[in-house]
């Protein structure tokens, strides 16, 4: 694959819930004792996955509302966030597992000396802590949370941030994801996007979005930005010999 339009590929940027990690069992039951402390009744594991995406306030707006476009009363949203923090604090990497092909992929972007970033919108605490407890901090020469900068995706803000850190263009910095944040985020910070199917797009088919395109895994993400960035190298050579011939 080559991705006209942009420069040659020097770092890539990373989602994590949905596309790095399987974390919805540990949102889910955070989730699930956040209502439980509170008095309510469960949500049904599944539905809470897709009110995944824009953050953990929001994801604990829409357990309350139990609907992906809910609000929620202001003094129940003060009592419920600080509970959900709490249990996630307790729960999250317990029952969170790597996608296939993640070790892989971020194996070879390593050794083909891209640097990488973690862009979530998941709060700072929360990702470090995900990330050491999974064997993928050592990846991550920046990580850029939920509450990192003034903005959360899909903002291109976060993006440009973890450029700026990583010292990069915007049109060199691949981002890979699984959902619209994602998405109209790169595109918004001028980067190039491409997504996996099996994520948290908050219901909505990976297809519909205008990503430069889809992957099965992370493993061939990173085969495909190998590819990229060997076809950017050998056009100058192609020139180089045709002005000389």
């Amino acid at each position: 694959m080559s991705l006209p339009g942009y420069p040659p590929l020097r770092a890539v940027m990373f989602d994590l819930d949905g596309t790095l990690v399987d974390s919805a069992p540990d949102l889910a039951c955070a989730a699930n004792r956040m209502l439980a402390a509170l008095g309510m009744a469960e949500c049904d594991p599944a539905l809470l996955s897709t009110y995944i995406g824009k953050g953990i306030p929001r994801l604990v707006e829409r357990t309350l509302a139990g609907k992906l476009d809910g609000e929620a009363d202001a003094a129940l949203m003060a009592r419920a966030l600080p509970l959900f923090e709490q249990f996630y604090g307790q729960e999250s990497g317990r029952r969170t597992t790597l996608y296939p092909g993640v070790l892989e992929g971020l194996e070879l972007l390593a050794r083909e000396g891209l640097r990488l970033a973690c862009v979530t919108n998941k709060a700072e605490r929360f990702t470090h802590a995900l990330l050491a407890h999974m064997g993928l901090a050592h990846f991550f020469a920046v990580v850029v949370g939920g509450d990192t900068v003034a903005n959360k995706k899909p903002d291109p803000l976060p993006f440009r941030h973890a450029c700026e850190r990583l010292g990069v263009a915007p049109g060199e910095a691949l981002v890979v994801g699984d959902s619209r944040n994602d998405v109209a985020g790169a595109r918004a910070a001028g980067c190039p996007v491409i997504c996996v199917p099996y994520g948290y797009n908050e219901g909505e088919a990976v297809e519909a979005l205008d990503s430069d395109a889809i992957v099965a895994s992370i493993v061939d993400a990173a085969r495909m930005v190998i590819a990229s960035r060997a076809v950017s190298a050998e056009a100058p050579e192609r020139s180089g010999r045709a002005a000389r011939a």
